[in-house]
């Protein structure tokens, strides 16, 4: 075999394990956002099985009435941002399932592994989060 055959090879190879790494690293992606996802869903189950009441119109104090009130209305804002977070996750499962996950929406370059493995639910890459997060300060 030439010594420049065998080079030519070479670089396919070092390819293949760049991409299978890469896949690796997507795969654990989905396993984590998997597991969230099962997560939030479980604790949802658990909230509807048990009510969101705390029996607030049973306390006799009115203090205690109002602590019950402000905890289930802090409560239900957890939910809500729980809810939220649920529908990104799948909006990111989706993208991985299309092959549009880790391209960023405003400029369509391409997420670092890293910031997706922070923030898999992100849709921006860094740069354009930065300036987005810029343009919100100057609006405040």
């Amino acid at each position: 075999m030439p010594k420049d055959a065998k080079t030519k090879t070479e670089p396919k190879k070092s390819a293949r394990a760049a991409m299978s790494e890469k896949e690796r690293d997507l795969a654990e992606i989905r396993d984590a956002l998997e597991q969230q996802r099962k997560a939030l869903l479980s604790d949802a189950g658990e909230m509807i099985g048990q009510g969101i009441t705390y029996g607030a119109e049973n306390l006799p104090d009115l203090g205690d009435q109002a602590s019950a009130v402000t905890d289930q209305n802090f409560l239900l804002r957890l939910k809500e941002r729980e809810q939220k977070l649920l529908k990104k996750i799948d909006e990111a499962l989706d993208r991985m399932a299309s092959g549009t996950f880790g391209v960023c929406e405003s400029c369509g370059g391409e997420i670092g592994i890293k910031r997706l493995k922070a923030r898999p639910v992100t849709t921006l890459c860094i740069e354009c989060k930065t300036k987005q997060e810029e343009d919100e300060k100057v609006r405040q």
